[in-house]
């Protein structure tokens, strides 16, 4: 297989926003730190990504996928961290729970078995993704942090693709729940 360099094929086309937040916010800082280290969070998908990465080295195609992916959402981790700590929160893998910070746990991740369940996951976790970014975006009223939320949604997106494309590949075309949900 061809190397294919991760921001041409991983990632959504569009440059990424500059990192800046307006100012302090405890409220946009709080929802970013869920993005941080939260049970949907960028923190979960690199953990997601690497066991998956780990578990279907038999499936080059599948684990360089899965590699390539964690490093973008590395990547989304970084942006999101440096956004909270601008918001005037402390980006350690926590993220708010019941009135207080909870950090982040492997406890979040499944840890599926077989290839069906591991790209089925991936697929759950980037359309959550995309669902949890746009809403936030939708009531953040900071431009840049909102920007950088779109952003982020549109490179879930390139992974959302991908993995359907994979799960078609390899686990016979339609997702066990009836196809995939868009």
């Amino acid at each position: 297989m061809e190397e294919v360099p991760c921001e041409v094929r991983y990632t959504a086309q569009a440059p990424y926003p500059e990192v800046r937040a307006e100012g302090r916010n405890r409220r946009y800082g709080l929802a970013i730190l869920s993005n941080v280290g939260g049970g949907v969070s960028e923190m979960s998908a690199v953990g997601l990504y690497l066991y998956g990465q780990f578990t279907t080295a038999g499936r080059q195609e599948v684990a360089e996928c899965f590699h390539h992916i964690s490093v973008v959402e590395m990547r989304h981790l970084a942006i999101f961290s440096e956004l909270a700590r601008q918001l005037g929160e402390d980006p350690r893998l926590w993220s708010p729970f019941q009135g207080r910070l909870r950090y982040w746990t492997p406890e979040y991740l499944r840890y599926p078995r077989r290839l069906d369940q591991s790209l089925q996951y991936a697929i759950e976790e980037e359309r959550t993704s995309i669902r949890k970014y746009e809403q936030q975006a939708r009531w953040i009223s900071d431009g840049n942090v909102a920007a950088n939320l779109l952003r982020i949604a549109e490179d879930e997106r390139v992974h959302l693709q991908l993995l359907t494309s994979l799960y078609e590949s390899y686990c016979g075309g339609q997702e066990a729940s009836g196809g995939p949900r868009r």
